[in-house]
């Protein structure tokens, strides 16, 4: 019964989120000087990560990989898929201790 009891508590926690944050969200994007720090702050990280991105696909084809590497740059957002196999993901683990899922995907905004 304790249990029934504390996972209705648990479930109401996860399935309703603070509502701060739509508070600060509001503000931000209603006050034009703070929407425009914003603006330039947002800027600034995508252009971090256009440059990540950039900078990993010049790595990797500067070390004469095999493959076509300009999925990396063609591609938008924090991550990206290596095309990489579960075993391979394996062999970066154990020789590099190099972690990610199996799947190959990694984190491109560092």
């Amino acid at each position: 019964r304790v249990m029934s009891r504390l996972e209705l508590v648990i479930r109401a926690m996860y399935s309703n989120p603070p509502k701060h944050g739509a508070a600060i969200a509001a503000l931000i994007l209603t006050d034009p000087e703070l929407r425009a720090d914003w603006k330039v702050e947002l800027k600034g990280m995508t252009d971090r990560i256009k440059s990540m991105r950039a900078g990993l696909r010049k790595a990797i084809e500067n070390s004469n990989a095999p493959g076509d590497w300009s999925f990396i740059t063609t591609q938008i957002g924090m991550f990206t898929f290596t095309g990489l196999s579960a075993e391979q993901v394996a062999e970066m683990e154990k020789n590099y201790h190099i972690y990610m899922p199996s799947n190959g995907r990694i984190s491109i905004a560092g």
